[in-house]
Formats: C-alpha cells, sequence, structure tokens
C-alpha cells in the first residue's frame, strides 16, 4: 500500500493493532452514509446505461425471443407470485401437468423470485418483474465488486473499475436470457465475507459468511457450488500464506460458516436430491463435453467493442472473453502488485490460482480437473455446463485489474482523473447490443380464461421432439396471464410419461387424446393458428368439427388470421 492509500484507509477504517494481523488492513468501519450513496448511484446509472431502455420500459419489452427467454420471465413470475400466497407450494409449478413438484425439473430461481416480489405485485406483469430482477442484479454485482477490492486494495478508484470489468462482463452479458446465470453479486458479497472473517475470526462474520455462501446457492446453484469450492481453496490457502495453520480461532470460525452453509442450502436441494434419487435425474460426463469451453471462448465476447475478434479469430463455444482491461490490469496487478505488501501477494497468489483452476475446469472432461471435481463433489451430477467457470475467470481477472489499477495511480499525476478514465474505457467497451423484444398483449382468449373456472389446459400444436419441445415455453409464459395448471411444459427433465404421450397429444382432438386428457380432467384446450401450416390446421378444424359435442368455443380471436387462436372448453369425453 503507497503512502497515500496509507493515509485514505487511515480516515475510514484502521490497521489491526495484534502483530499476527497488522499487514492485513481491516475492512473500514467508519463508512459514511454519502458514500454508499454515491455507489448505489453510480451501480445504477450504470446499469440503466448498459441496459437501456430496460428501466424505462420493464413492462413491455423483454428476451421473447428463445426458449431459455421465455421460461426465465414465466419462472420469475411463478415464484414471485407463489411464494405471496400458496409458498408451500411454490415447487408445484403449473407445467407438465398432473406432475408435482416440477419446479425443480430446472433451477428453481428462487432467489430471483424474491427480487421480483416488488415489482410483480405493483404491477402484475411478468415482464416488469423479471426486468426488475435484471436490473437490481446488476447493481448488486457492481456493488459487491466495489466492496470487496475496496477491502484488498484500500482504494474506491481501483474498486470502480473492478465493479465494472466484473458486473457486465460479457459473460454475463451474455446471459441475459437465463435469469440465474445473472445472479452473479453471490461471488464477490461471499469472498468479502471470508476475507472479512479470515482477517478478524468471529463467530458473528463465521455466520455471515456461510449465510452468504448459502444465499448465493439459492439466487444460483451453479454460483453456489463455485462459491462452495473457492472459500473451501481460500480457506487453506490463507493460513497456508499467513504461516497461521494452529489458529483455532480461525478453524472454529470455518466450521461454522460452513455448518451454516450446510443447514440453510439442504431444504433448497431437498427436492432436487429426491428427484434425482426417485426418477434418476443426473447428468453425465458425456452431457458435461458439450457445454465445455475451448480455446477460443476466452476471446470470444458479444460486446461491440469484441466483434471483431470473432472475425478475425472465429467464435468460441462460449462466451467467456473478460475484456481488455480487465486483462491487461489483470496481468499488471499480477505481475507488479506483489511488491505492494503481504496483503497484495496473498490476494494475487488466491484469485491467481482460482482464475488458473476456474479456467482448467471450464474445458470440460476432457481436459482432467472437471471430472475429478465431477467424481469428488456429489452436486457435480445436477451440473453440465464447465464453460460457467468462465464467470470464476471473469472474476478473478477483476479483482487482479483492480491492484494492477492501484499500482498504475501510485505512479501518475491526476491520479483520481486516470481512474475515471480507466473506469470509463471499461464501461464502453463493455457495452452490448441487448436483444430486448417488444412484447404482446394477452390474448382475448388469455384474458377469458383469466376469469373462469380453475382447470387445467392444453395448448395446441402439442410441440413434439423433431420440432423442438422448447416451444411450449411460449405457453408457459402465456400461462402468466391465467396462472392455469398446463398440461404442456419445458425444463432441463422431461418426465418420462411426457415423451410416452407427446407424439399422441399432437393429433388432440382424437379419441386417443381424448383418453389420455380424462383421467386428469383436463377442461381447456387452446389452438394456435400461427404454428400450423396450411394442410394441418385444416386437418384440426376437420378433427375439431368431428369431435364438436365435446367442445364448447369460448373464444375466437382474430378469426381467418395466421393469428387467430381458438379457447374451447372440454365438456364431456368420448366413449
Amino acid at each position: 500500500m503507497d503512502k497515500g492509500q496509507v493515509g485514505r484507509v487511515g480516515q475510514v477504517g484502521q490497521v489491526n493493532s495484534d502483530p499476527a494481523h497488522r499487514t492485513y488492513p481491516a475492512y473500514p468501519t467508519h463508512q459514511t452514509a454519502w458514500e454508499f450513496l454515491a455507489v448505489l448511484a453510480g451501480a445504477a446509472m450504470l446499469t440503466i446505461a448498459l441496459t437501456y431502455p430496460l428501466a424505462f420500459r420493464p413492462g413491455s419489452i423483454g428476451r421473447i425471443d428463445s426458449g431459455d427467454g421465455q421460461f426465465s420471465i414465466w419462472n420469475v413470475a411463478w415464484v414471485a407470485r407463489t411464494l405471496a400466497v400458496d409458498p408451500r407450494h411454490v415447487f408445484d409449478a403449473n407445467i407438465f401437468y398432473p406432475h408435482r413438484g416440477t419446479l425443480a425439473y430446472s433451477e428453481a430461481n428462487l432467489g430471483a423470485g424474491v427480487l421480483a416480489m416488488p415489482a410483480y405485485w405493483a404491477t402484475r406483469n411478468p415482464y416488469a418483474a423479471h426486468n426488475s430482477a435484471v436490473l437490481i442484479a446488476f447493481m448488486l454485482s457492481a456493488i459487491g465488486a466495489f466492496y470487496l477490492v475496496r477491502y484488498l486494495t484500500g482504494d474506491r478508484r481501483a474498486a470502480a473499475v473492478s465493479a465494472i470489468c466484473y458486473a457486465f462482463c460479457p459473460q454475463v452479458f451474455s446471459r441475459t436470457a437465463e435469469i440465474q446465470l445473472l445472479m452473479a453479486f453471490g461471488l464477490p458479497f461471499t469472498m468479502l465475507a471470508f476475507h472479512r472473517m479470515a482477517d478478524r475470526p468471529s463467530t458473528g462474520r463465521a455466520i455471515v459468511l456461510g449465510v452468504a455462501m448459502a444465499l448465493t446457492t439459492y439466487f444460483c446453484a451453479y454460483y453456489g457450488v463455485f462459491v462452495l469450492l473457492m472459500v473451501g481453496f481460500a480457506s487453506l490457502a490463507v493460513p497456508g500464506l499467513r504461516h497461521r495453520w494452529r489458529e483455532g480461532e480461525y478453524w472454529v470460525a470455518v466450521s461454522i460458516a460452513a455448518a451454516t452453509a450446510v443447514a440453510l442450502i439442504l431444504p433448497l436441494f431437498e427436492p432436487y436430491l429426491a428427484l434425482k434419487q426417485v426418477r434418476g435425474f443426473w447428468r453425465s460426463l458425456a452431457d458435461a463435453r458439450q457445454y465445455g469451453a475451448d480455446w477460443r471462448s476466452y476471446v470470444t465476447s458479444s460486446a461491440r467493442a469484441h466483434v471483431w475478434i470473432a472475425d478475425v479469430i472465429g467464435k468460441g463455444k462460449e462466451v467467456t472473453f473478460p475484456g481488455f482491461v480487465a486483462v491487461v490490469f489483470g496481468v499488471a496487478g499480477t505481475l507488479c502488485a506483489p511488491r505492494r505488501g503481504l496483503r497484495a501477494r496473498e490476494t494475487i497468489i488466491v484469485y491467481g490460482t482460482l482464475g488458473a483452476l476456474a479456467l482448467w475446469a471450464s474445458f470440460g472432461p476432457d481436459a482432467g480437473l472437471y471430472t475429478a471435481l465431477y467424481r469428488a463433489v456429489p452436486a457435480f451430477t445436477l451440473m453440465r455446463a464447465p464453460g460457467r467457470f468462465g464467470l470464476v475467470v471473469a472474476f478473478s481477472a477483476s479483482i487482479l485489474a483492480g491492484f494492477g489499477v492501484q499500482w498504475l495511480l501510485a505512479r501518475v499525476r491526476h491520479a483520481t482523473l486516470v481512474g475515471a478514465l480507466i473506469a470509463a474505457v471499461a464501461a464502453v467497451e463493455l457495452a452490448e447490443v441487448l436483444r430486448w423484444k417488444e412484447v404482446r398483449p394477452a390474448s382475448a382468449a388469455y384474458q377469458m380464461l383469466h376469469t373462469l373456472p380453475r382447470g387445467a389446459v392444453i395448448e395446441m400444436p402439442f410441440f413434439w421432439p423433431e420440432v423442438g419441445l422448447y416451444q411450449h415455453t411460449e405457453y408457459m409464459l402465456n400461462s402468466t396471464s391465467h396462472w392455469m395448471p398446463l398440461v404442456n411444459g419445458y425444463s432441463d427433465y422431461i418426465p418420462p410419461d411426457f415423451y410416452d404421450t407427446v407424439l399422441t397429444l399432437r393429433h388432440f382432438p382424437s379419441r386417443e387424446t381424448f383418453k389420455i386428457l380424462e383421467p386428469n380432467r383436463v377442461r381447456y384446450a387452446i389452438f394456435h393458428r400461427n404454428h400450423y401450416n396450411g394442410p394441418n390446421w385444416n386437418d384440426t378444424l376437420t378433427r375439431v368439427e368431428e369431435f364438436a359435442p365435446y367442445l364448447r368455443m369460448l373464444s375466437l380471436d382474430g378469426p381467418g388470421t395466421r393469428d387467430e387462436i381458438r379457447l374451447y372448453e372440454i365438456v364431456g369425453f368420448p366413449p
């Protein structure tokens, strides 16, 4: 730490007087409300600018251009609604009727649903709910990274650059259709809790660390596994680097943190473990091979400033490039910061090693480390995307970049201005072309369905594997207007009986399909003209006419057009 930084830290915190700690600056305890408001305002303005126009039109645009985007909006809205009206049955999502526990067929997104609750109940708009969680996630990631790097370096300017590099890194920005992968703030907040506990072990700080690890898992299971591995590694590395293996107080705190995390995480994993045991839901190493990164992934980005890279080198399997600012200053921090004291050297070793290990794991089973983790860590059998370890690489690079920026600012005139320029360059570099789409209001059929007595719904066409089961996510998203149970569904796990019946149900109405629907008393059917070609639509209408005694039309929206939607009530079943 340079002399200027010593003076600055002295104004907001203090250096521990205990000889065992005195080379490690304490967490600043006298932060002002103005400072926090400034950080909050900065994170909010950056988020608004880099996600424009999301903050200005949260209820009318969304990532509806993909199955993942539609699934995420439905998922967040389901959780935000159900946690308020029927929390005991939040896992009994309204898909794959009559199955229960269907929210556990994929990431539950309980954390994102909690973030979305105020917006959902203020508007009853699923898009506004989802988009509010998106905006909050970006803001929290920036705030968490800022305070972590400020704690490690004592330099607010370096912390601001790191916050931008991490919160808006290409890997996160490229995943706006997958809400759980935007919940990246758990990594910096958890590591901040770890460093605070490591510097001054106590029961309170240990509990905070355990809670942070658990909350990260509730927001994203992948990131929960990441922080457990990161904290586990750091818990061994830090006492080794400090030559404090025999410090009993530290190990007691680590044990308390681990016990707290496990106790809080187990209720979340119980539905998934039950699904794995009863229905064989698990991921193989063969599954993981499809979703590993390759070397081009680490020069692949969706940011405007990086488009030319793909033209020169080609695109990788994943988007994991941390950005030029993060890489350049990360290298500078790695090479130069260790000369600046024990804190810097320790941090460079910890995060440099974490980044290297995450890079190795991201290449998947064939690279070796992922296979070892798969066999040693039970949670890996529920995962299938090694490329997501790229976030840990970006996180590590961002932390190291903070030390690089700090090193540079100590050697230039007008350091604050230079720091502001670096932050601005980072923000401009990471700006993306975002794919928000205009959403359409609910059709008359869905508006009517919202007012009708509760009953299960089948939506047609009933998509089958050859045309893409993911297309059922459109019906899931539409169900946010009425929340009736759906025979349709899509998720990471598809129930076997869905596959058994899908090829038959695609021909509804027919005698065979009525026999499948009758035991579960399916009550409503919706037909979408725009998903049929001409001959198939005419054939469907012929069968509707044939079974007219059992189908009563309730709504006809857009008759004679490609957007025609028909709502029927199933009033009986043929013998």
